[in-house]
């Protein structure tokens, strides 16, 4: 009788027992796994999303180009002045260096001139 009481008083805790060491595994999971690949996978999205041409770039092979045109599924690299190559979006691995917006360019070739104008006189 001393014993049938011990076993349904602890019944009700062994529940969370036998659940905690689960949890405890699925959050190790999560923090480990789960999480640094969505990162990373919103990352690569936000850079795809991104390119443009003139972007200097490299593909997961280990080519480097710059961006000439973009479609949809494709892009055409540049990779020197006579060779264009055509690539899956899908193989860009890294932007190296961004194409300067066309308002900077504007704002870049007003200084040069003004420095040319300067040094003239």
């Amino acid at each position: 009788m001393y014993l049938a009481a011990d076993t349904a008083s602890s019944g009700g805790g062994g529940i969370w027992g036998l659940l905690l060491p689960f949890i405890l595994m699925f959050a190790v999971f999560y923090f480990l796994l789960l999480r640094p690949q969505q990162r990373k996978t919103k990352t690569r999205n936000s850079m795809m999303s991104q390119l443009k041409k003139g972007d200097k770039i490299s593909t997961i092979g280990g080519l480097h180009g710059t961006i000439v045109e973009l479609n949809s599924d494709t892009v055409v690299l540049r990779v020197n002045d006579t060779v264009k190559m055509t690539f899956d979006r899908t193989a860009i691995g890294n932007v190296i260096a961004s194409a300067p917006a066309p308002a900077e360019k504007a704002e870049k070739a007003e200084k040069v001139a003004l420095e040319k104008s300067e040094k003239s006189e």
